[in-house]
């Protein structure tokens, strides 16, 4: 059964040429150096995780072996995804592209929506993955255990209580996450503080003079960044590519972190398992006609994909 098409079409004029598609959220995390990514993954990959107690003794004649080293494991796991769309030919005969698809009745797909096509799958996958890799849930089709379903199942995972953030309290709540960031991880260079969206966009808005301002008497706007904003340019400041920190933490912005969470860990300790990194990048367009004589074009995609991390003691959360 092919997939449901609706077209809507004047068919009034010659087409631009052009198709349009709503904005889509990239897989930043990946993309942007976010996760440590581990490919050519077949079925599992087994990390070891070494711990080791006060290795620091004092001195003696003897050799005494009174340390304790604790070796145990994580497994990551990559799933199988697919992306399976038909589409029937007859479907296009009367739109704007028809004359694209040639005059036999042994036609194609009109080309520029063909390209189109393969490019919106593409971007909607990276998606996906990008909502995956946070919010996924096994239980859900199309999903894998993200990271915020595992770590809250984690006792380890240090948990922080979130609340709506807004540009008035997003520098105390992002405060209480750097405030328990382990001691051995703080100052780390791979250290990020991930942030959704929404988190982003108040703190840019607080750091533009928007923040809830804090007089003394007697002082000037005490614990304040000023109501001018960072460097007195308001929120002119910010522009894209520009990097964020709070306390010396680099902020990695997620768009596929949930409203109001946060999370600061290493990079060295988040992980993304896949086969091949291509698959990702790879979709094929089939057209049946030669195979089943039928009049359907079809759209298919495989990868494997799953995340985990590796010592949940050093990760913290904010939800």
């Amino acid at each position: 059964m092919a997939t449901t098409t609706n077209i809507t079409s004047t068919y009034s004029g010659e087409f631009a040429g052009k198709y349009v598609s709503a904005a889509l959220l990239s897989a930043d995390t990946i993309e942007n150096g976010g996760i440590t990514v581990k490919p050519n993954i077949k079925y599992k990959e087994v990390m070891k995780k070494f711990a080791v107690d006060g290795i620091v003794k004092n001195g003696s004649c003897d050799f005494t072996d009174t340390s304790t080293i604790d070796l145990t494991e994580r497994i990551l796991t990559p799933e199988e995804f697919q992306v399976n769309l038909e589409l029937c030919k007859q479907d296009f005969r009367s739109d704007w592209e028809a004359v694209q698809m040639g005059y036999s009745a042994y036609d194609t797909l009109p080309p520029s929506f063909a390209d189109f096509l393969l490019s919106h799958v593409i971007a909607k996958v990276a998606q996906k993955m990008e909502q995956n890799i946070w919010q996924g849930t096994n239980a859900n089709p199309g999903e894998f255990d993200g990271f915020e379903t595992l770590w809250e199942a984690d006792s380890d995972v240090i948990d922080v209580t979130g609340t709506s953030v807004t540009a008035a309290n997003v520098i105390e709540e992002m405060g209480k996450v750097v405030d328990v960031i382990p001691t051995a991880v703080y100052g780390k260079e791979d250290l990020y503080l991930y942030v959704s969206s929404n988190v982003a966009r108040a703190y840019v808005r607080a750091l533009g003079g928007f923040a809830a301002l804090s007089n003394v008497a007697g002082s000037e706007n005490v614990g304040s960044i000023g109501a001018n904003g960072y460097q007195n340019q308001g929120t002119m400041w910010y522009g894209a590519g520009q990097n964020l920190a709070f306390d010396g933490v680099k902020i990695f912005v997620c768009p596929g972190l949930a409203d109001d969470t946060m999370a600061a860990a290493q990079k060295s300790n988040l992980f993304f398992g896949t086969g091949l990194l291509s698959d990702h990048n790879e979709v094929k367009l089939l057209d049946m006609a030669d195979l089943d004589g039928s009049q359907n074009c079809r759209v298919i995609m495989r990868f494997t994909a799953g995340i985990q991390y590796g010592i949940g003691s050093e990760i913290v959360l904010y939800n």
